[in-house]
């Protein structure tokens, strides 16, 4: 059995059809691990979500902020305007309520203690143990399969609070927890969240570094793969995978067999 990590999909779906039949994929032995943003900008969201949904059990997916904000567009919150229009279809679409609750019932991290790897959309803030970190990602899944779920995602939206404390609660502490695992890239020398620097770390103002680069996080000692930052390009160490390579910018989506060696299979764009 192989497992592959694959970055950020986000409706190339004829690209990510054609790195399965790369790696010859077999969805009866294989698995896949996606780091989220199955939807958005590219041309084939609803096609994407249907064909990763069908997967059933050989796929295990985490929730990016894309896959959120078309959980709360979908319930009349948030920005709907062009720069989500790939949504629609989605919207539209009969099997559209099956395909929302399978979406609001995906987790934000998964955790495999066999290989101590932890996968997740976007990182995590240095003070956050794994098992902390299952456990703050619990309390925001429960939420979103719960009755009230609207409620929380109407409170989904903001920067603030940018620092974890143990004191925060309500939907300053939910949103605290959903902006680390599926937006997170920068934080300063105080762990405080920054989220106006998108591009290679290079650029950032002083005081900036990657949440990656934070000094002894708590989390340290398993392996992260995570998505998200397409900037940063492939990014493949004893402690850190990224697989977020730029697919629906036009460059390529990856596929990393996760192992003691761990492979690399590219395809280019087609979107």
């Amino acid at each position: 059995m192989a497992v592959y990590a694959i970055g950020d999909l986000q409706g190339c779906y004829d690209s990510f059809r054609r790195l399965l039949d790369k790696l010859k994929f077999d969805n009866n032995k294989d698995r896949l691990w996606l780091t989220g943003d199955l939807v958005n900008r590219g041309p084939k969201s609803l096609k994407t979500l249907r064909f990763v949904r069908e997967l059933g059990k050989s796929v295990k997916v985490v929730l990016g902020n894309h896959d959120l904000h078309l959980l709360a567009v979908a319930n009349e919150i948030g920005d709907s305007t062009d720069r989500f229009g790939s949504l629609a279809k989605i919207l539209c679409a009969d099997d559209r309520d099956e395909l929302l609750d399978w979406l609001r019932r995906r987790p934000l991290v998964h955790y495999s203690k066999k290989m101590d790897t932890l996968l997740v959309h976007a990182g995590l803030p240095p003070d956050w143990s794994i098992g902390k970190t299952l456990d703050r990602a619990k309390e925001v899944e429960s939420k979103l399969r719960s009755k009230s779920y609207r409620k929380f995602l109407a409170k989904l939206y903001g920067n603030s609070p940018d620092r974890w404390s143990g004191e925060l609660s309500g939907h300053k502490r939910l949103r605290f927890i959903v902006n680390c695992l599926t937006r997170i890239r920068m934080i300063d020398k105080k762990g405080r969240l920054d989220f106006d620097h998108k591009g290679p770390p290079a650029g950032a103002r002083k005081g900036l570094k990657p949440w990656f680069e934070a000094e002894t996080p708590d989390w340290e000692g398993t392996r992260i793969v995570f998505g998200h930052w397409s900037a940063l390009g492939l990014i493949i160490n004893p402690k850190l995978i990224c697989v977020d390579t730029g697919c629906v910018w036009g460059r390529q989506l990856t596929a990393v067999q996760l192992g003691k060696r761990p492979k690399v299979t590219q395809v280019r764009c087609s979107e």
